[in-house]
């Protein structure tokens, strides 16, 4: 065979395996996703509404804490490819920013133990806490485990991971279902379990640590790391962790209306739940036309045109919200889930508007302009806290004006960043600090 046969051959077997691998991510996620979800939904049906407030105050920390270690299994899964390129394995600095991340958890989560912090959050519940602790630390070594198999191209034991995650809580909640003995508490349980799933993968993963490769110390592994994790926790707190920030700053004593509320943030929410995978293809999409003057032109007018057809989407949304959303809450969670229309309408509003905003952070990371990314989720994050804390009326008011004025902020500020005039010729000629 010629070499251009060769060659050839060589790359159509290249494109079967990238279209094996995103299949296999992309299947694996959407089951992780679909899990996760009717897990949520399940809940609302086991527990009344005031006691639903509670539970999903307790999953909002949980899952918010998550979120904010997610970059741990990026800068694995960097530091897995780079030693693999090497022929080698990752090292010290790999068990570093895992460690990092878990004192980053057990910190966050030993605070939710100070009474007056635990009394608004979890009203005096201090089980909860402890849960939270447990395991915000195992996620830590999760997403730490699922960086170093992706950065490895270990695809099928990373694509079982992110099942299994969701599989496990699913598996506890069925026992205690069966059982009937499902509270608060040991549905919080359940939930925990799940960061647990990288047990299962432990020794595989062993084999691609290297405890003895020296690389970056403490002090630039905790700096980068402490970035990542500020980013991540404010983003997380606006998204995944919003009603425990509520209960935090606009605690009341309408626990019935406020799980109903929870209830229909979670319906509101799954707009969002498939966001990841397009932020991904965000970025390649971005670096590609930021090439040349025409492509960056182009993105501008495709950027543009977005943002329009989003805040559209987010108004239509929000009147099939407001007719419809108390009948949706009701059917979906039950009964005795009361909401009311124009709550649903501000919380469909805030969903749609977060879309384009996560993805225009994206270009802002295809740029390399990571300090902007902080400053729009700042402002987003900062926006929401002062109306939960400083805006009169009772704490549904306070969270459903908070959650659609906070983001449609953050749109703004981001989108004035996206379309100012792009940086360079090239996404490489970005420059990181700005």
């Amino acid at each position: 065979m010629s070499s251009a046969g060769v060659e050839e051959a060589g790359a159509k077997a290249g494109a079967r395996s990238g279209r094996t691998t995103a299949g296999s991510l992309g299947g694996s996620l959407l089951v992780s996703i679909g899990l996760g979800y009717v897990l949520t939904v399940a809940c609302q049906r086991l527990l009344p509404p005031q006691e639903y407030a509670v539970f999903v105050t307790f999953w909002g920390l949980l899952m918010g804490l998550g979120s904010t270690l997610s970059p741990l299994e990026q800068e694995l899964s960097r530091q897995s490819a780079v030693a693999a390129l090497d022929g080698g394995r990752a090292g010290r600095p790999a068990l570093r920013a895992v460690a990092v991340g878990a004192v980053v958890a057990a910190v966050f989560s030993l605070a939710l133990l100070i009474p007056p912090i635990n009394d608004r959050l979890f009203r005096g519940d201090w089980t909860l806490g402890l849960i939270v602790l447990v395991g915000g630390v195992a996620f830590a070594f999760q997403f730490g485990t699922r960086g170093l198999l992706i950065g490895q191209h270990k695809v099928k034991p990373f694509s079982l991971l992110v099942i299994a995650e969701p599989a496990v809580r699913a598996l506890v909640l069925g026992v205690l279902f069966v059982a009937v003995a499902y509270n608060v508490v040991t549905l919080a349980i359940a939930v925990a379990a799940g960061s647990f799933a990288w047990l299962l993968f432990a020794r595989p993963a062993r084999r691609l640590i290297d405890p003895q490769a020296e690389g970056d110390g403490w002090g630039v592994t905790s700096r980068r790391m402490g970035m990542l994790l500020v980013g991540a926790a404010l983003t997380s707190a606006v998204i995944t962790g919003y009603p425990a920030l509520v209960g935090l700053l606009a605690p009341g004593d309408d626990g019935a209306r406020v799980g109903a509320l929870f209830a229909a943030l979670v319906i509101a929410r799954l707009p969002l739940t498939l966001i990841g995978p397009v932020q991904s293809l965000v970025v390649p999409f971005v670096v590609r036309l930021s090439t040349t003057d025409e492509g960056r032109n182009r993105l501008q007018r495709v950027l543009a045109l977005g943002v329009v057809a989003s805040l559209a989407l987010a108004a239509l949304g929000a009147l099939v919200g407001l007719w419809l959303g108390p009948w949706a809450v009701r059917f979906v969670s039950g009964p005795g889930y009361d909401v009311d229309g124009w709550s649903v309408a501000g919380l469909v509003w805030s969903s749609v508007v977060l879309v384009p905003m996560q993805l225009l952070t994206a270009v802002l990371v295809a740029r390399t302009q990571a300090r902007l990314v902080l400053i729009t989720w700042t402002v987003v994050t900062g926006t929401a806290s002062l109306f939960l804390l400083f805006l009169p009326g009772d704490t549904v008011f306070r969270a459903v004006v908070a959650l659609a004025v906070a983001p449609t902020l953050g749109l703004a500020v981001v989108v004035a960043f996206v379309l100012r005039k792009a940086p360079g010729t090239t996404p490489g000629a970005a420059e990181t600090s700005s």
